[in-house]
């Protein structure tokens, strides 16, 4: 091949820039080298950082600045505002690059099968992260009226809700939070949160970092019931196998001993508390009801039969993620993956459904923390260039960059592109200067298509 290897890549949030990454460290990049072509359907790259990050968190929103090294350079294109499969389609994509790796991620919630969990005042985590994080495409406001509230799973998702409903608005004003949510959230009567696991703390799958963090706002008191501080032989050695569960395990059984403080708003840590049905009248929520779990000795836990109902008028499920359904590539439908081996996606047949990849959500399912995609992306990429080099990839009928363009024109689709995000960048902190923040955040996609020059 006398021309560069063109790869496009669905999707420029981290998983995506990875791949990326590790394309331009490959032999690839020195010859032929490599020519790469970010699609992503928001007008602003970075994906689960921008809207899926909890604006109090600057320590992991700046992973962008290694991102910004990688997209700055010069094989790399960002076509922001291009939905696969609205604007392009995989055979469009086929005919325009050798490979096409996607790493769409996953934005919506998984369900949960309990009754009463389709009545008004039941939410999905996912949903009120969007609204939060300002995405472009749901509503600019939050219903916020449940002055207790119950918040559904152990993991850093659920811990970022039940802050951000504990915290006053005022805290959140020093991030990039935009004007719509922050005026919702000084609106909110939210006084008590509660949080429930259906495990026990050694269980639990919160980061040690983003636990503690609970306890340094001055408006939240975090608090944890001694009877739930237990652990079977599975339990400790969970502990003993992992640090990361021994150190949560010993934050907890710290405020268990504590003495009650007085902040105003109370965040309740439940353990063995499985959720068995969301309570309703007149088609709202009205409380919450749970089974007493005991755990069976390997670590997990079995139902005791003893149930509890708690005054609560808002529910949230942050019970996981789920990818949407991609046209054009085989699904796992318990799963929410493309099926894959190695980051190469498998049809049906078994067969490698050829010049094509998925790398991180979208291809193992969102778990783990956002550095782990990297292996993920390491991994995948390695198998493209193994395909590579031993002739497995099609060639496409317009290689040529600039085919991208004519056919994106041809179709009518406003792009936006790296310089595009450096100019929105720019207003962005502009605005937050004016206000004595590091930036705020545009939100309508109009707005941000405008900021951008598209």
């Amino acid at each position: 091949m006398t021309r560069p290897l063109r790869v496009a890549i669905v999707g420029a949030g981290p998983a995506g820039i990875y791949a990326a990454d590790a394309l331009l460290k490959s032999q690839a990049a020195v010859a032929p080298g490599v020519s790469i072509d970010l699609f992503e359907r928001m007008p602003a790259p970075f994906g689960l950082i921008r809207y899926g990050v909890a604006p109090d968190h600057p320590r992991i929103k700046g992973i962008i600045t290694a991102l910004h090294q990688v997209l700055d350079k010069p094989q790399i294109r960002l076509f922001g505002n291009v939905d696969y499969p609205n604007d392009i389609h995989l055979d469009d994509l086929r005919a325009f690059y050798d490979a096409v790796i996607f790493s769409t991620g996953a934005t919506a919630d998984r369900a949960l099968d309990i009754p009463g969990i389709a009545l008004d005042g039941s939410y999905g985590a996912a949903d009120f992260v969007s609204w939060y994080d300002g995405h472009p495409d749901v509503p600019r406001t939050w219903p916020l009226e449940a002055e207790k509230v119950a918040v559904l799973g152990v993991g850093n998702v659920a811990l970022d809700v039940a802050r951000i409903l504990a915290k006053t608005a005022d805290e959140l004003l020093t991030t990039e939070i935009p004007p719509n949510v922050y005026e919702g959230l000084k609106a909110n009567k939210a006084y008590e949160i509660h949080v429930f696991g259906r495990r026990g703390p050694a269980q639990a799958k919160f980061s040690p970092m983003e636990l503690r963090e609970l306890d340094h706002s001055p408006t939240i008191e975090v608090i944890v019931d001694p009877e739930d501080i237990d652990y079977d032989e599975g339990s400790i050695a969970t502990r003993r196998s992992n640090k990361q569960a021994d150190m949560v395990a010993k934050t907890l059984e710290n405020w268990a001993i504590r003495d009650a403080g007085d902040r105003p708003h109370k965040l309740f840590l439940h353990f063995f508390e499985s959720p068995a049905e969301i309570l309703g009248e007149d088609g709202r929520v009205v409380g919450l009801r749970t089974e007493r779990t005991a755990l069976d000795g390997t670590g997990n836990v079995r139902g005791t039969g003893d149930f509890t109902d708690w005054d609560v008028t808002a529910v949230y499920r942050a019970v996981g993620y789920l990818s949407d359904q991609l046209p054009k590539l085989p699904w796992d439908f318990a799963s929410g993956t493309v099926p894959n081996e190695g980051g190469r996606v498998i049809e049906e047949t078994g067969e490698h459904l050829r010049s094509t990849y998925v790398t991180g959500w979208i291809r193992r399912g969102p778990v783990g923390l956002i550095g782990h995609t990297k292996g993920d992306a390491s991994e995948t990429v390695a198998g493209l260039l193994d395909d590579f080099v031993n002739g497995r990839l099609h060639t496409p009928a317009s290689p040529a960059p600039e085919a991208v363009d004519a056919f994106l024109t041809e179709r009518n689709v406003r792009w936006t592109t790296w310089d595009g995000w450096y100019r929105l960048d720019a207003e962005e902190k502009a605005m937050g200067a004016a206000q004595g923040r590091e930036r705020v955040k545009i939100v309508e996609r109009e707005e941000m298509l405008r900021a951008s020059g598209a």
